[in-house]
């Protein structure tokens, strides 16, 4: 879903990134990292994104992204690759793709024959975000066999874009098959240094403004004044991840968000990201002070309301940070809800 707006560049209309002339959309997108809600099975978690995939793609949004975490005992998506493929076959004309692959996690080369294959499956539709955390506890990665970190994310994705253009040296007569040619669009999860990356590289960025709107703006002026154009994108390309609800009263709204935000709370309290709770299980529950701040920061740094509300929310986090585009990752408890809080959204973006 796109609203026209006037700067220089914009995304072809397959949702690439071949900036070229001097007016573009706002794009709207939205993540599902196939969170689990109550007693629900992760079986059952996976199936409920495809299915969401399908609204998403009715309702007109640009992509619809998938994520990695694995031994979480909320969360069912463990497999992005995997999952954008079910995903895609699901649907016809969204983009789909990972929000995203945590690089130095996987080999590079794995990593591109999974695109690769992605790519030759569902040509023009493939987006792959990646990631420079390890995150997970150390027994997740020494499960996962990972032997990076953070400090490797540079070099490992230098040798994935190599594989993905033939260029890659640093294992001569190897090549990644299917891989090589492929042309999915590409975007850095990041903040920091991968911000830095991105710029470098030629890359777009996707942002979390974790920090608060004013820092997200300083790193995406610093991205776009050291960007360098690419194979891969001739001007920079910001994408702003978000939760977002839109109700017909703010408490509605507010309650689409709370269930996974206490979620996020249990998981910086006690090491664990939980299964969704109810908004009703999650206003009785009992919280410590921390607790209760920590929630009420979580939904102080979301966009909810009513239209009216969300409408001016988003306006000016696009005007202060000038973003491309929003990528939406709410998970409600309420999954019908949640469809129909994006049909508001539709409807009120429509109207920018």
């Amino acid at each position: 879903m796109a609203v026209r707006r006037d700067t220089d560049g914009m995304r072809t209309p397959s949702g690439g990134f071949d900036n070229h002339v001097n007016t573009r959309p706002i794009r709207i997108s939205v993540l599902d990292r196939s969170a689990l809600r109550g007693e629900e099975e992760p079986a059952a978690a996976i199936r409920a994104t495809v299915d969401m995939a399908r609204h998403a793609e009715i309702l007109g949004f640009m992509r619809f992204w998938v994520a990695e975490h694995h031994s979480v005992p909320g969360i069912a998506g463990s497999a992005p690759t995997v999952l954008t493929s079910a995903v895609a076959a699901a649907t016809t004309s969204i983009r789909v793709g990972t929000g995203g692959i945590m690089l130095p996690n996987h080999n590079p080369l794995v990593v591109a024959e999974q695109i690769g294959t992605l790519d030759a499956l569902y040509p023009g539709r493939i987006d792959i975000g990646l990631g420079r955390s390890q995150g997970f506890t150390p027994a997740v990665r020494a499960a996962l066999g990972s032997t990076g970190g953070p400090e490797d994310f540079a070099e490992r994705l230098a040798l994935l874009l190599g594989y993905l253009t033939g260029d890659q040296d640093t294992h001569p007569g190897v090549h990644a098959r299917p891989g090589e040619g492929a042309a999915p669009c590409l975007a850095i999860l990041a903040t920091g240094a991968g911000a830095e990356i991105a710029a470098q590289l030629g890359l777009p960025l996707v942002l979390a403004p974790v920090s608060g709107l004013d820092a997200a703006a300083s790193t995406i002026s610093a991205y776009r004044q050291e960007f360098t154009p690419s194979h891969w994108l001739r001007r920079p390309d910001v994408t702003i991840a978000v939760p977002v609800a839109v109700g017909e009263t703010t408490e509605q709204a507010r309650d689409l968000l709370i269930s996974e935000a206490w979620s996020m709370v249990l998981s910086r309290t006690l090491g664990e990201f939980t299964a969704l709770r109810s908004p009703e299980q999650v206003q009785a529950e009992p919280k410590t002070v921390r607790q209760h701040k920590l929630l009420d920061k979580s939904l102080a740094d979301s966009v909810y309301g009513t239209g009216e509300q969300v409408r001016a929310e988003l306006a000016r986090l696009i005007a202060v940070t000038n973003a491309d585009e929003l990528l939406v990752t709410t998970a409600a408890y309420d999954r019908p809800a949640q469809v129909s809080s994006w049909k508001r959204l539709a409807e009120l973006v429509s109207t920018f």
